[in-house]
């Protein structure tokens, strides 16, 4: 245990020291009110004020509301929609100032160069999709021609996640190394005004950047005939969706590893968020992007994502540990145990166990230490197998991580109580699965304090 500890926690040092990973963990996280508010308005326009899927279709009255629904589907299209601008915009602001920047610029050239390498110009004849909207054999025989110039949302949206995180990390570097520069620095009078010589002092940096990550793009598309986007997200995101997003055997070992991290007493979700997040939170988006559009049932795409994980292997907290404050009450007879469980109840209700992770502790405890790896394994399992065979409805919509187990998966599958029930069994399992263990604990607390 001790030599498993050195290395977990070299690991995690590592990790927690590392810019990178830091910056995109904080650049998700700083996002996540703007992805939750978009939340609540797939949530209104889909599950309350909706006829057809929605309260709607049972409740008449609550149409009423239906004139403000335009306000809630811009809520959702600026937020979840447009998430690549605003994490590439936060996770550029953080490597700015991990490289000594300071203020907003630095997120507003990170839009700027993801800018650069997103296609704007568009043929509306041979654009998908905009066939429908173009009568091209008109425009033929008359001679005519239609373009547009626009961000389509495939760009805004998940699909295009990982091209903004790499332009955010890697332009932001260059920009760096051109800031630091002196030769490249425009030197104003004193008597300027301190925003205005700033603005001189980084024009340079900021048009070398933009033309170096513009160069590469073009590069990249005359070599490959593909635009920088489409080649990030065919041999980078894609893979990494289908090799860990779609395959529950790599999430099992994702979980066994942050796990590992816990028992040695560091956080292993934030360990793993840099990695997790940029995977599993695109899946999310495009289940929430086909129910917004009215897709059900098989339709949505995903079994595997973001929310997904967190109603199926994290409720009530990394170890899924609700279920050993549970069985604390019913067979705990330490009252200790029973203590430090009553203290922890109402936290782990909202999905924060520290309490019990480092009160009982779970910590460095070769005992409870094998459910607290094994639950959210088993759990995770167990409600993959649910949604496969249609006993559990897909996660639709994105929720905050401390709302309560049972309400969480009601609301995820777009209020369908088989969400709800799904997440009763999956507690009841826990409460199994910690229960020998538990008692085998505190026969040994027993066994000790007899020794004493």
């Amino acid at each position: 245990m001790d030599a498993l500890s050195e290395v977990l926690g070299r690991a995690g040092a590592w990790a927690g020291q590392n810019k990178y990973l830091s910056a995109i963990k904080n650049g998700f996280q700083n996002f996540m009110p703007a992805t939750i508010s978009g939340a609540v308005g797939v949530l209104w326009t889909n599950v309350l004020v909706n006829s057809s899927t929605g309260l709607g279709a049972f409740f008449k009255p609550i149409m009423a509301l239906q004139v403000v629904n335009p306000i809630f589907a811009a809520m959702q299209y600026a937020t979840i929609s447009c998430i690549t601008i605003g994490v590439t915009m936060l996770v550029a602001n953080e490597i700015a100032q991990a490289n000594g920047e300071t203020g907003a610029y630095p997120a507003l050239v990170g839009f700027l160069l993801w800018l650069m390498v997103t296609p704007t110009s568009f043929d509306a004849v041979t654009t998908l999709g905009m066939a429908d909207y173009v009568d091209s054999a008109k425009m033929a025989a008359d001679g005519a021609s239609f373009s547009y110039s626009g961000i389509m949302s495939g760009y805004t949206g998940a699909t295009g996640l990982f091209t903004g995180l790499i332009i955010a990390l890697v332009g932001m570097e260059l920009y760096n190394v051109f800031r630091k520069m002196d030769a490249l620095k425009i030197k104003m009078p004193d008597q300027v005004p301190p925003g205005v010589a700033r603005a001189f002092e980084v024009l340079i940096p900021t048009a070398i950047t933009m033309i170096v990550v513009g160069a590469v793009g073009l590069i990249v598309q005359l070599v490959t005939g593909a635009e920088l986007n489409a080649l990030i997200y065919n041999s980078v995101q894609k893979p990494l969706q289908s090799i860990i997003g779609s395959n529950i055997v790599a999430v099992c070992i994702m979980y066994v590893i942050i796990m590992l991290f816990w028992c040695v007493g560091i956080h292993g979700n934030n360990m793993v968020s840099a990695v997790k997040e940029p995977i599993f939170r695109p899946l999310l988006y495009e289940n929430v992007a086909v129910y917004a559009a009215g897709g059900r049932g098989s339709e949505i795409p995903n079994i595997l994502n973001l929310t997904e994980l967190q109603m199926m292997g994290e409720f009530g907290g990394s170890g899924v540990t609700i279920g050993l404050v549970i069985a604390i009450f019913i067979f705990g007879k330490r009252e200790e145990n029973r203590t430090i469980a009553g203290i922890s109840l109402v936290a782990g209700l909202f999905n924060i166990n520290e309490t019990m992770t480092f009160g009982i502790p779970l910590v460095l405890n070769p005992i409870l230490d094998i459910p607290f790896i094994l639950a959210p394994v088993i759990t995770e399992i167990v409600g993959y197998i649910l949604i496969s065979i249609g006993i559990c409805p897909k996660i639709v919509i994105e929720v905050p991580w401390t709302m309560p187990p049972v309400l969480f998966g009601f609301v995820a599958t777009g209020g369908n109580i088989m969400g709800a029930l799904t997440q009763l069994v999956l507690i009841a399992l826990t409460v199994v699965i910690y229960t020998p263990f538990l008692l085998a604990y505190e026969a040994e607390q027993n066994r000790e304090s007899a020794e004493m």
